[in-house]
C-alpha cells in the first residue's frame, strides 16, 4: 500500500469512528459524551487533519517522518486520555469523583489550565459505562482506535521511500 493510501485510511477510521460516536450513540441512543470523550474526539479530529494535510502535500522522507511522528504523538495522547478513562470507570463507586459542569461551560469560564486539570481529574459522568460492545466499553473501544492509528503511523513512518507513487 503507498503512503498516500495508508493516510486515506487513516482519515476514513477516524470519520467511521466519529460518524458512529455521532450519529449512533448521541442520536440514537441519546447519549451525551463526556469531557473525555470530547477530548478523545478532538486527538481524532487531529490526527485526521495531519493525515489530510499529508496526504496533500504528499512529502518526500523528512517530510513523512514529521508527519509520522506528530500523528503519532496526538494519538499516543490518545492512549494516554483512554486509559485514564478506563482507569476511572474501573473505580469503586465510593472513590468516582463527583460530576463537574460540563465542557463546554469550563471553556467559558475557566482557564485553559484549569479546564485541562478539571478534565483530566475525570468527573461521575466519566466513569459511568453507558454502553458496551463485545463487552468493551467506549474508552476501550477508542483505546483500540488510536492503538490502531499509533500502529499504521508506525508503518507509514517505516515506508520505503520508493512508495511515492499514487
Amino acid at each position: 500500500m503507498t503512503y498516500r493510501r495508508y493516510h486515506l485510511l487513516i482519515v476514513l477510521l477516524v470519520l467511521a469512528a466519529l460518524a458512529f460516536a455521532v450519529f449512533y450513540l448521541e442520536d440514537v441512543l441519546f447519549l451525551d459524551p463526556c469531557p473525555l470523550c470530547l477530548v478523545d474526539r478532538a486527538l481524532l479530529l487531529l490526527i485526521a487533519g495531519l493525515s489530510v494535510m499529508a496526504w496533500l502535500q504528499h512529502p518526500q522522507a523528512v517530510g513523512r517522518t514529521i508527519y509520522g511522528v506528530l500523528s503519532g504523538l496526538v494519538a499516543s495522547t490518545g492512549v494516554v486520555v483512554t486509559l485514564r478513562h478506563i482507569w476511572l470507570q474501573g473505580l469503586p463507586p465510593e472513590q468516582v469523583p463527583e460530576c463537574g459542569p460540563g465542557l463546554y461551560f469550563m471553556l467559558d469560564v475557566m482557564s485553559l489550565e484549569d479546564v485541562f486539570g478539571q478534565v483530566f481529574n475525570g468527573s461521575g459522568s466519566c466513569a459511568e459505562v453507558s454502553w458496551t460492545f463485545l463487552g468493551l466499553s467506549i474508552p476501550e473501544q477508542t483505546l483500540g482506535l488510536f492503538t490502531l492509528l499509533l500502529l499504521i503511523n508506525i508503518v507509514v513512518v517505516r515506508l520505503p521511500r520508493n512508495t511515492n507513487k499514487l
